[in-house]
Parts: structure tokens; sequence; C-alpha cells
């Protein structure tokens, strides 16, 4: 079972969500009516937090899986874990400035990749020892 990367799903998309609900906020701080997205600049970075993490989302949660499945699901909850943790400073210094958001930004982009090397390595190993 993977117990490990389940919770880590959801704590991603409980991210995910937490994200999606700081839009709404921006949104009736900043007077930006729907469907806008731009407008003002502190809006601007709440929202492409959002749609950032959307982004990283299908690279991320396949690769955390796989990673779970071919390796292990306690690594690929720890990497999972730095993920999310990485997207929690990309968003707290994104929302101060966007010079700001690049540790978090690497953090979380190094996490993805490491997930994603080590699936396709352990997928490409296994099926040159089947």
């Amino acid at each position: 079972m993977f117990h490990f990367t389940a919770l880590v799903t959801c704590l991603a998309i409980a991210f995910y969500f937490f994200t999606s609900i700081q839009v709404s906020k921006a949104r009736v701080a900043f007077g930006i009516k729907v469907p806008a997205i731009s407008g003002n600049p502190d809006f601007e970075r709440v929202y492409r937090v959002q749609m950032n993490t959307l982004e990283w989302m299908p690279i991320f949660l396949p690769s955390l899986w796989l990673f779970a499945i071919y390796i292990g699901d306690a690594v690929a909850a720890v990497l999972g874990m730095v993920w999310i943790a990485g997207r929690i400073l990309y968003m707290t210094g994104y929302s101060q400035a966007a010079a700001k958001r690049g540790r978090g930004f690497g953090i979380q982009a190094s996490a993805a990749i490491l997930l994603w090397l080590g699936a396709s390595g352990a997928i490409v190993w296994r099926l040159a020892h089947a």
C-alpha cells in the first residue's frame, strides 16, 4: 500500500485548493472582477501562484506515484513533501515580489525532477532486466 504517497497527494490537492481560495480573496481585495486576470500587480502574483501550481501538478503527481510504485512509498512521500514545501516558499516569496519566487521554484522543480528521473530510471531498469 502507498499510504504516505496518498497522504502527500491529498496535501498537494489541499495546497492547490488553498491557492484557489487566495485568488478569490485577492479578487475581492483588489477589485478584480471575473473573468479579468490582470489589472493589479498584487493580484496578478497571487493568480500566478495558483496557475503555476496547476501547471506543475501534471508533472508532479504522475512522477510522485510512479516513483512510489517503482522505488518506494516513503521516499516518494518525502520528496513529495519537499515539493509542497517548495510550493509554499514559492507562494510566500512571489506574494511579496516576483523576484523572491526563485528559491521556492528551484526547490519544487528539483523535487519534481528527482521524482521523474527516479521513476523513469526505475522503469527503464526493470524493462532492461525483465
